[in-house]
């Protein structure tokens, strides 16, 4: 696993419950595709590979859109180790949700 990225979308939605509902569809998305992944209440991080995981950031947009969303934004952070491991979601916050 050489990258982690939380992905924070944002699709305009005409009230709260359609920007959940969106915002659940993209989520549901990122559950499926078997990566570790930790939902936070402003974004969602996953683990994986590097090129996996832009692929997947590509795809929620995509997603929104197909969802309803006449336009989406999104903020991406990223950390890549190209030759190494980086830290895992477990490592990070695991001793705060206990």
């Amino acid at each position: 696993m050489n990258a982690s990225v939380a992905i924070q979308s944002l699709p305009k939605a005409a009230d709260d419950e359609e920007l959940i509902r969106i915002v659940d569809q993209v989520i549901d998305y990122i559950k499926s595709t078997g990566l570790n992944y930790y939902v936070g209440p402003f974004e969602t991080t996953i683990e994986g590979d590097y090129d996996q995981l832009m692929d997947i950031v590509k795809e929620c947009q995509y997603i929104a859109v197909r969802a309803g969303a006449p336009s989406v934004a999104a903020y991406i952070k990223v950390s890549y180790h190209p030759e190494g491991d980086v830290l895992t979601i477990e490592k990070k916050v695991t001793k705060h949700h206990q």
